[in-house]
């Protein structure tokens, strides 16, 4: 082409770029090379991808037609829907047209409406969802709140449950700070009237001195309207509590006043305190208005055991019946019926509206002599006292279930020390002190244990008076360590001490029978019962804080283990308590089925073999030797493993040569008349292994025969037709 078809071409090019820029809207567009280039890899990448889209069709395709399905007449009816009289727009319409304007107009109307309407609906649901979760959310907290509520019914205040367990085991010590009569039969002791009268001289004691700092608490409280002062002691803690308590005159009391209240209030008060000589002081300033009382009070005093003689008794009683029974005075018959011990059936409930002085009331009118005389409403026994609260009134009378610590007071300040501890185990919160008042009940042999292991928690034995109560003490224990012997056998063995003087049914040690069955459980032999160190000796284990004599403990739980069939963990048990002989007879029980076992890593056969080859090493080195029969079968067993060894590993000559040595088998015609003779002396555990033994050394002989046949015709001084005649020679005697 020459320059004027260039130029032409040039212009024409001009001429349309100028037109293009003048006509066009839109903005002129002008790519450098990175930019085509860019251009091309996206045109490029969209070939690939249609490419491979084709591909997968095929695929797709065969797939589908392989199931049956006609793809082409799929592909025609989804290419034939059509979503355009759903979603598409409206059509434009021209300025001009107004059928075509209202039309349009009418349609945007009825789209905004159900536009509109779609979208109230949709507030309206979630309004709906978000207040239904909040009425369930509400729902479950209240739930949460209730169940929390219900929870705290069933659970003391911290504070209030630490100062209950306190106030308990001062009760505990308080009951069981009596001289112990010497007495091989604990029934007998316990029941004999000394004793009693030792506990309920206790029993008092323990409510009136927490009657006082009950009463000092409440004084120092209130330290305004007590308004205490003067000489200290009980009178004026008193005076100072009946300000508080009894803040103005009350009507129907008696015999006039003293520094303001009541007369028979403040000795009433006083009794209460424990402190006679105070009550005393009042006796003595109001003497002339009591008439009589100060003689009876006085010879109450010094009585020993806080009984008026009979004569002033009967006096008192009399009295009391003609002049005092209807008094509208509380504090004046409470009096009379303690210093007397008369009217029993009278409750003092104006006076004793807690149990504590209820309890102590009735205590203070406990009568032990065997006085008959006296009619029944006026005499009041301990066992009648027991009867009453036990059985007539119950846990149900107390709420024992929700004050557990007051009905666990009830029956113990009432001599009732089974009872008490069987209820108190029944509290799971409770359980441990529970075991430890039993505990220290049993080691003062203060506790009437049952007779038999099966009996239940608390029970009552033919012969026994008619209040008498046991308590299964071992049972106790034992249901007690069971939640946590397992992962702390530690612990456990502490209680299980408690029991070493104990017997079954059988006659059997209950420790004994204890640490052997929580050994087994738990398995921490060594923890336990210590273990066996390289050396020999023996390091110690927690059992030998408790025991003397370990060894005949380690030997109960060893044949408790064997007759379990946990032989391994016997064999360590017996070596632990110096048994040879049983250590023996048991790793030869072990060795005989694995000794022709292929021997691997971590495999029984491995695990047995080391550890009797440490009992060899060891039982050499100390020189100690069981029984002749069993320790032979023992070391024998021993060098058939290393036979098998030899055997397995492909070392037939040595394996041969071991076998040699045994002289198990008749390896010539001359030595099987001497063998078949020694076989016959061999336990069960080597005879049990004999055809592997035979068919191992057949195989030996085999290999050996094999490798000399194949050998040259004969060698120096060993001529190959003897080695034949020796071969066959050693066959023939094995056959």
């Amino acid at each position: 082409m020459d320059a004027e078809g260039f130029g032409e071409l040039l212009q024409q090019a001009e001429q349309l770029a100028a037109e293009t820029e003048a006509v066009s809207e839109l903005p002129h567009v002008e790519r450098n090379l990175q930019e085509i280039q860019q251009a091309g890899e996206r045109l490029r990448s969209r070939t690939l991808n249609r490419t491979s889209q084709d591909a997968a069709d095929v695929k797709a395709s065969i797939l589908l037609g392989s199931r049956g399905l006609d793809i082409f007449h799929i592909s025609q009816r989804l290419e034939s829907l059509s979503a355009a009289t759903t979603f598409e727009p409206l059509e434009p319409v021209k300025d001009t047209d107004i059928q075509g304007f209202l039309k349009n107009e009418r349609d945007n109307a009825l789209l905004s409406a159900i536009e509109e309407s779609r979208r109230r609906t949709f507030l309206l649901a979630e309004e709906y969802h978000r207040e239904s979760m909040l009425v369930q959310w509400e729902q479950v907290k209240q739930r949460v709140l209730h169940t929390l509520l219900g929870a705290g019914e069933d659970t003391l205040d911290f504070s209030q449950d630490v100062e209950n367990v306190s106030d308990m085991w001062l009760m505990v010590k308080q009951m069981t700070d009596v001289l112990l009569v010497p007495a091989k039969d604990t029934l007998k002791s316990r029941t004999s009237v000394e004793m009693q009268m030792a506990f309920v001289r206790q029993a008092l004691s323990f409510l009136e001195n927490s009657y006082k700092n009950y009463t000092m608490v409440t004084v120092f409280g209130n330290l305004h309207q007590a308004q205490l002062g003067g000489v200290p002691g009980t009178y004026q803690l008193v005076r100072s509590f009946l300000n508080i308590k009894l803040p103005g005159p009350l009507p129907g009391m008696q015999d006039g006043e003293i520094e303001g209240h009541p007369v028979w209030a403040v000795i009433y008060y006083c009794l209460r305190c424990g402190d006679l000589n105070a009550a005393m002081q009042v006796v003595n300033r109001v003497q002339h208005q009591l008439g009589d009382f100060k003689t009876w009070f006085q010879e109450y005093m010094n009585s020993p055991d806080r009984r008026l003689p009979p004569t002033l008794e009967n006096k008192l009683r009399l009295h009391y019946r003609r002049v005092l029974r209807n008094s509208a005075d509380p504090y004046k018959r409470a009096v009379y019926c303690l210093i007397g011990k008369c009217d029993i059936s009278d409750n003092h409930g104006e006076v004793a509206d807690k149990t504590e002085d209820y309890l102590w009331l009735k205590l203070n009118q406990v009568c032990f002599d065997d006085d008959n005389s006296s009619s029944p409403q006026d005499r009041l026994t301990l066992p009648q006292l027991q009867k009453q609260l036990l059985e007539d009134y119950g846990e149900s009378h107390f709420s024992a279930s929700q004050q557990p610590f007051l009905y666990f007071q009830v029956l113990f300040l009432t001599a009732q020390f089974e009872a008490a501890v069987a209820f108190l185990f029944r509290v799971e919160r409770l359980r441990s002190h529970a075991v430890h008042v039993a505990l220290v009940l049993y080691e003062l042999r203060l506790m009437l244990k049952s007779s038999g292991q099966s009996a239940q928690l608390l029970s009552q034995e033919p012969g026994d008076p008619h209040m008498v109560r046991r308590l299964n003490f071992i049972r106790l224990l034992m249901l007690y360590t069971r939640k946590f012997e397992s992962t702390d056998p530690r612990e456990a063995l502490q209680y299980f001490y408690f029991l070493r003087n104990e017997n079954d049914s059988q006659g059997e040690n209950m420790f004994m029978r204890c640490v052997s069955e929580l050994v087994i459980e738990s398995r921490e032999f060594d923890m336990l019962l210590g273990r066996l160190e390289k050396d020999g000796s023996r390091k110690p284990g927690v059992i030998d804080k408790f025991a003397g004599d370990t060894k005949v403990i380690i030997g109960k739980v060893a044949l408790e283990a064997e007759n379990k069939g946990l032989f391994e963990e016997a064999v360590k048990l017996y070596e632990l308590a110096k048994k040879s002989d049983k250590v023996l007879e048991l790793m030869n029980r072990l060795l005989s089925p694995v000794i022709a076992q292929v021997s691997a890593p971590q495999s029984n056969k491995e695990r047995l073999k080391n550890t009797a080859v440490a009992i060899a090493e060891r039982y050499r080195s100390q020189g100690t030797a069981g029984d002749k029969s069993v320790n032979s079968t023992f070391y024998l067993l021993l060098d058939l493993t290393t036979f098998f060894d030899e055997y397995h590993a492909g070392h037939v000559d040595r394996a041969y040569d071991v076998m040699e040595r045994l002289k198990l088998l008749p390896l010539s015609q001359d030595s099987v008349e001497e063998r078949v003779a020694a076989f016959r002396n061999f336990s069960d555990e080597v005879r049990h292994n004999l055809s592997e033994v035979l068919l191992a050394t057949m195989n030996i002989l085999f290999t050996q025969h094999k490798r000399l046949k194949g050998a040259p015709a004969g060698t120096p001084g060993r001529p190959q037709r003897t080695i034949e005649d020796r071969d066959m020679v050693r066959r023939r005697a094995l056959i």
